[in-house]
């Protein structure tokens, strides 16, 4: 090819060239943002609203419900769920489609939710309602401690909102940073009702002279324009303003009589600088701790993040009190780390292995360093392609980059071995001319099935969604590489040999030690000329009885179908992410210090687990049902380094649900994180039941235990249970409205007096340190404990009297949700769950809609969230991009030989593909997954490219050298079988240390390492028999057809009348 004689004659420049590409991809290299996966997570717009002292059904009718329906249907969302807990607290996320803006989708609720704060109660809009978009992918967690006690929860929360948090969200990279539990600085007012008694006070009384004397107050200018007689200066008056510690809050005056004497609000509470919050209580190994969360930013480079972050944190902390220290308990980059590490030595393992392969074939120094010189220059230049496609370096990316190096080195072994060929055939002419000689024959395949590989890809970058990101990523750096390869295969390879191969290099003189090399290799020789001759035995023989060939191709894809149709499969296999998520359930209602109890126990006994770090435990909050619940709690097991353990994820969950369940007062439940941080909260599904009809918290509760009973009774289902309860005991105030307004009482002082001592009765705010926190207004602990503690409220008569509110308030006993959830616009009950062993993902999320459908009818149904919402809305997603990549091979082979039939012969590889990819799945008991069928998609194309360099030498012994069409498939397999084996035991064994890999990531390497080397290993062994006897039967029908069509064409016979020789 001319193009190639232009770099044989220029080898300079073509070293030039590759330099160049190393150069470039090593620089975007440096500056690559690394990452677990690329941005699959669909963007997430939070809402959180507060009803002060509102209960949890009331929040879901009066701030939830009016908020979904406003925003329901916002352009470009997924799903929307809500949840509203007895604290008054309603969060609720809308989950918007993949790829779109984040910050544009933030503007579009934040529209639709001030269109409907009109509808929310006073209180709330008083509150505020806040909209931003937020990141659910925990980047790491930094505990604040006080290994000698010096320093209270309080104290430390606080320090960190004043002192750290604002330092960690300017860290390039930090989404956002937050202190778990709020706590942040209020100042309490604790009332002592026989006090208030005593000065003939109400609590509405006390919140109202807080008010007027804890405020800004304008007071104006003096000598202000306009002025009739300008003065020379202008004076700005103040008076006052917010108040700024407890000794201003001690001095407010509640009553100043005649003779001088006052009351102030000392007399009658007792003010101290406490926590706006006290419901959570964090424990790092049984220690008090502040945990403050980090978020990573979306697109940010996870361990240049985290690493900054530790940084910011050891220059924060040369200004830590004495006492105060931190530790970092829970980092999801040490996963990150540890498989970019695993995969960096599958890497180095595979280059190494894919060395010694081709030295063994090639039996020659030189022409194996100048076939795996192209594997740098592909690989490294593939960076400068992620760069120009915005991509990260990701596991996908590197598990591409490892399959590549035995995708790459095909086209440099084809040329060397072409040359190699030439050489030994003419040993006249030189190796500059051979090497002229050999890119003339190979030129066309090399492009050919570099087009080919490429071909197999293009649909996929048109797919969207999750798997669309997926494939995506995977896909293109395959595809880069594999135009690399062929650009260097094309300029770099064959100017080195030019210049390196030396001619009759086997017929010098060798020494004892070369010879002492070269005898294995000549046994090999021997080993494989035996085997190469077995192999023609077979190609003749199908070659001859082209219908049994047919007969066992058809058979070999129904079964492939077959085993693929019956293989489980699952969105994303789980592995080991060094980190277990433990949630912990006590009865309802029960105390935050009972649940502290039982947590203590539990954590206290998986700390002496062999293989576990830290236990960060947290009571008072729920991360199922993301609300604060003191019944409820959550704890965070960090193990130890992969190399420094032998217990798995797997096997310490199972050891700590049998902890939660020897230990008395409560249940726990273990769970793997999500194989995707950020995709769902735990590993598993999780899904709201929902009646299309409006069924009420009890009709849905009960519904509830009905699909919860009968799914465990599903074989394909494990561990399902709702977080919905609605019999959680509490207390409702019956007001006797009537009697009330008979006293001359106003309804709104009953709840002002009823949230002012009973609740977190919320007045205003003052300034502390250059920052406004809120003023509360609450009973002291011991007058509000039991329901007859109403006797001691009061509030004022129309007469001015001061009456007990027990007049017409009574506190009657019930039972009601503690959080109630929706998913949409309707009413849901929250499911968690997993499969049961032997069973994927796939089929429990089938089985729980089959469970709800059997069970409830068609008016009830699942809606799925996270991980399980991707995976039910798959559909027919790889099968569609395994058949589109099909149809390009197809159209891009039609194109080069100008025939419609001879494509065909090219892709009766893919049976034999897939057989080998799913049946190596099979026999290792994994599941189909995206991983699986990305794998699926490479063996395609390396199928394609194997039957290409048949068919291509097949034609050109028939153009070139007039062969009859039987007499060019058996030569051309005889000739391209050594290479063919050599390029794909190549690939083979350079995917091996995917398969086997260990550590990290292990079981996402299995699964595509699996599916690519027994896919390879069955089509070099059986599509290579295969193909020659497809390339004869189609090649001798066109043949046939063409002289039907044109009676005066004299064209060979049919070679399917002609024994095979």
């Amino acid at each position: 090819m001319n193009f190639s004689n232009f770099f044989i004659s220029r080898p300079i420049f073509a070293t030039v060239l590759a330099i160049i590409l190393t150069l470039v991809g090593t620089m975007a290299m440096r500056i690559l943002p690394i990452e677990q996966y690329p941005s699959v997570v669909p963007p997430t717009v939070s809402v959180q609203a507060q009803f002060p002292g509102a209960d949890a059904e009331t929040v879901a009718q009066t701030v939830a419900a009016p908020l979904a329906e406003a925003i329901n249907g916002v352009e470009d969302m997924l799903y929307m769920t809500s949840n509203s807990a007895d604290n008054g607290i309603m969060s609720l996320s809308v989950a918007f489609n993949i790829g779109t803006d984040g910050d544009i989708n933030t503007i579009n609720v934040n529209n639709r939710v001030q269109g409907a704060l009109s509808r929310l109660p006073e209180a709330v809009q008083a509150q505020g309602v806040r909209v931003e978009l937020r990141s659910d992918s925990i980047l790491m967690l930094v505990a604040l401690t006080s290994p000698s006690g010096d320093y209270n929860n309080v104290y430390m929360q606080n320090y960190a909102t004043l002192n750290i948090l604002d330092e960690l969200r300017q860290v390039p990279g930090v989404g956002n940073a937050e202190v778990l539990g709020g706590g942040e600085f209020a100042m309490r007012i604790w009332m002592d009702p026989d006090k208030l008694a005593q000065y003939d006070l109400t609590p509405s009384e006390v919140a109202s002279a807080i008010r007027a004397q804890n405020t800004e107050i304008p007071a104006g200018n003096l000598a202000a324009t306009p002025q009739s007689d300008p003065r020379a200066y202008t004076y700005t008056i103040t008076a006052g303003g917010r108040l700024s510690d407890t000794a201003d809050f001690r001095n407010i005056y509640l009553r100043t009589n005649p003779d001088g004497s006052s009351l102030r609000l000392e007399d009658v509470a007792r003010i101290e600088l406490g926590a706006s919050f006290y419901g959570i209580d964090a424990r790092l190994n049984g220690a008090t701790m502040t945990p403050i969360i980090i978020n990573q930013q979306p697109g940010a480079n996870a361990l240049a993040t985290a690493e900054a972050v530790r940084s910011t944190m050891e220059e924060l902390a040369v200004r830590f009190p004495p006492g105060l220290e931190y530790v970092t308990p829970y980092d999801t980059t040490l996963f990150i780390d540890a498989s970019v590490e695993t995969v960096l030595k599958t890497f180095i393992e595979a280059f190494l292995i894919v060395i010694v392969i081709l030295f063994i074939f090639l039996q020659n120094w030189r022409f194996t360093v100048i076939a795996m010189s192209v594997v740098p220059v592909s690989v490294i230049g593939t960076f400068a392609g992620f760069y120009l496609f915005d991509f990260s370096i990701n596991l996908l990316t590197l598990f591409a980059l490892v399959l590549s190096i035995g995708i790459v080195v095909d086209d440099a072994i084809l040329v060397v071995e072409n040359v190699e060929r030439v050489l030994s055939e003419d040993e006249d002419i030189s190796v500059r001319d051979a090497t002229i000689r050999a890119m003339k024959e190979v030129g066309g395949p090399v492009i050919a099935t570099s087009l080919i590989m490429a071909a197999v890809f293009v649909p996929v970058a048109f797919m969207g969604g999750f798997t669309g990101q997926i494939y995506q990523q995977f896909a293109i750096t395959v595809a880069i590489s594999v135009a690399l390869s062929a650009l260097m295969a094309l300029t770099f390879t064959p100017a080195l040999s030019a210049i390196f191969i030396k001619h009759n290099l086997h017929k010098t003189k060798q020494s004892a030690f070369k010879r002492a090399i070269t005898t294995p290799l000549r046994l090999f020789d021997r080993f494989f000329a035996g085997f190469t001759a077995v192999y023609m035995w077979f190609v003749k023989k199908l070659v001859r009885f082209w219908v049994l060939a047919l007969a066992l191709t058809v058979a070999t894809g129904i079964g492939s179908y077959w085993l693929y149709a019956n293989t489980p499969s699952t969105l994303v296999p789980e592995t080991d992410q060094g980190i277990v998520l433990v949630s912990v359930s006590l009865p309802d209602a029960a105390s935050l210090d009972r649940t502290q109890d039982y947590m203590a126990d539990l954590s206290a006994a998986i700390e002496d687990i062999p293989g576990v770090q830290y236990s960060s435990a947290v009571a008072g909050y729920d991360i199922l049902s993301s609300a604060v619940n003191t019944a409820r709690g959550i704890i965070f097991v960090n193990m130890h380094p992969w190399a420094e353990r032998d217990l798995t994820a797997n096997e310490l969950v199972g050891h700590i649900m049998e902890l939660g369940a020897s230990i008395d007062g409560g249940s726990a439940m273990a769970f793997n994180v999500p194989p995707i941080m950020g995709l769902s909260t735990t590993g598993g599904f999780t899904g709201y039941l929902q009646s299309f009809d409006g069924a009420s918290p009890r009709e849905l509760y009960e519904a509830s235990l009905q699909i919860m009973g009968a799914a465990n009774q599903h074989p394909a289902l494990n561990q399902v249970f709702t977080t919905f309860n609605v019999n959680v005991p509490s207390f409702r105030a019956e007001i006797d409205q009537q009697k009330a307004l008979s006293y001359g009482v106003a309804l709104e002082n009953i709840s002002s007096a009823l949230s002012n001592t009973f609740g977190n009765g919320f007045v205003n705010f003052f300034s502390y340190q250059n920052r406004n926190f809120q003023v509360y207004l609450q009973n002291e602990d011991e007058f509000r404990k039991t329901p007859e503690d109403i006797n001691n409220v009061y509030v004022r008569g129309g007469n001015g009297e001061r009456i007990p509110l027990s007049e017409f308030v009574t506190l009657e006993r019930q039972v009601g949700p503690s959080v109630v959830s929706r998913f949409g616009v309707y009413a849901g009950a929250q499911f968690q769950g997993g499969a049961a062993p032997g069973y994927s993902s796939a089929q429990a999320i089938e089985a729980m809609d089959e469970v709800v459908l059997e069970t409830l009818g068609p008016n009830w149904g699942m809606g799925w969230t996270g991980t399980a919402y991707q995976e039910a809305n798959l559909g027919n997603t790889a099968m569609l991009a395994i058949v589109f990549g099909i149809m390009m091979v197809f159209l891009i082979l039609a194109a080069q030989y100008e025939s419609w039939s001879l494509p065909l012969a090219v892709l009766t590889a893919t049976p034999f593909a897939f057989l080998g990819g799913i049946g190596g799945i099979a026999l290792r008991g994994l599941d189909t997954s995206v991983y699986v069928q990305i794998g699926m998609l490479v063996v395609v194309g390396l199928a394609a490219k194997n039957a290409i360099l048949i068919v291509e030498f097949a034609e050109l012994q028939r153009k070139e050298l007039g062969k009859s069409i039987r007499e060019a498939a058996i030569t051309a397999a005889e000739l391209r079988f050594r290479p063919i084996v050599m390029t794909s035991l190549a690939f083979i064994f350079g995917t091996l240390p995917l398969a086997l890999a260990t550590g990290a990531s292990d079981v996402s390497s299995h699964h595509i390492g699996t599916t690519v080397a027994m896919g390879m290993a069955s089509v070099a062994i059986l599509g290579s028999l295969f193909i020659p006897s497809f390339y004869a039967m189609i090649a001798s029908v066109s043949d046939w057809l063409y002289r039907k069509r044109h009676p005066d064409h004299q064209a060979e016979p049919p070679a399917l009348e002609h024994d095979a020789q």
